[in-house]
């Protein structure tokens, strides 16, 4: 049997994260590990835990979910983070996402569609809706224009173009015949010669500029 998806929950409502946690522990592939009130405690549960996802709430005192992705990414923790927010203005959503969260969930969701979060981020997937994507484009200032891409070699543009489809680096690895190490080589290369942070950034330029498949 698989190894159980280690999850944290990052919520200052004691309520919600119970409400979490007795939903996912009935799950066989997810184990909670851990919870925190607010983010400066939840980046040091991320460090002292090690969760391969976190389910992160957007607003709370002190510091607030952005931040703490923010802070995650410095110490180069890599958790996959999940947005568990009852905000639905892309003002609320789009920073968090642009600061290295994987994708987002309102609180309201179905369980089995949370689940069902939880293992696609885990696999590597982003989880975005076509506006918010759409607000994430028209805000990208990094000055990654189209001339990059002739940086790219031809696999790389193949890598790329199954990131953007949505594909983990498992299935990029099978799609392509190739190992899943030399995969994890050529994305890093890719958002090395983008000047690009994650996945979701490579997504959305591959997007911009004709490269999806």
């Amino acid at each position: 049997m698989a190894e159980a998806i280690k999850v944290l929950l990052v919520d200052d409502h004691q309520v919600v994260r119970r409400g979490l946690r007795t939903f996912l522990e009935v799950q066989d592939d997810i184990e909670v590990v851990g919870e925190a009130a607010d983010g400066a405690a939840g980046v040091d549960r991320a460090e002292e835990l090690k969760p391969d996802v976190i389910l992160m709430d957007v607003k709370m005192p002190g510091m607030d979910g952005v931040e703490a992705l923010r802070r995650l990414r410095e110490l180069d923790n890599h958790a996959r983070v999940l947005i568990v927010t009852s905000f639905t203005e892309q003002r609320t959503v789009v920073p968090a996402l642009r600061a290295g969260a994987a994708g987002y969930v309102y609180k309201d969701v179905d369980p089995d569609a949370l689940a069902g979060a939880i293992r696609s981020v885990h696999a590597g997937h982003i989880l975005l809706q076509p506006e918010v994507a759409g607000a994430l484009l028209s805000q990208e200032e990094n000055g990654s224009g189209p001339g990059r891409a002739g940086s790219l070699t031809e696999r790389e543009r193949e890598v790329l173009g199954l990131i953007a489809d949505g594909r983990s680096n498992r299935e990029i690895a099978r799609a392509l015949v190739l190992s899943e190490k030399t995969v994890k080589t050529h994305v890093s290369n890719i958002l090395m010669k983008l000047d690009l942070a994650d996945r979701t950034q490579a997504a959305l330029w591959a997007v911009r500029h004709g490269v999806a498949g």
